[in-house]
């Protein structure tokens, strides 16, 4: 689940969605313990569309408003920065010293 379809949901589809999604891997868990999962994966995509849920959830309760497929402040500014982190040395190659 997409954050820019999470935005398109009203408040209550959202709460419901949450509630879907926590008795599912409710359930998972329960099962994972007992016997091998056929896809293990999908615990980790449904805790991750429930932190999605609620942080929109929890945009709105703030008043933080975004719109569908604008990305955050946050994300413009990394794209405009370099990276300023240095290369590693090369593997066996030493430093010497001018004499």
């Amino acid at each position: 689940m997409r954050a820019d379809e999470i935005r398109e949901m009203g408040a209550e589809d959202i709460t419901a969605r949450i509630q879907e999604l926590e008795e599912e891997r409710f359930r998972l868990k329960f099962r994972s313990a007992t016997e091998p999962l056929e896809e293990p994966l999908r615990l980790r995509s449904i805790r991750r569309d429930i932190a999605r849920l609620k942080t929109i959830r929890t945009e709105r309760d703030k008043g933080i408003v975004r719109e569908a497929g604008t990305p955050s402040a946050t994300a413009k500014e990394a794209k405009g920065k370099k990276s300023t982190a240095r290369r590693p040395a090369k593997k066996g190659a030493a430093k010497t010293k001018a004499r």
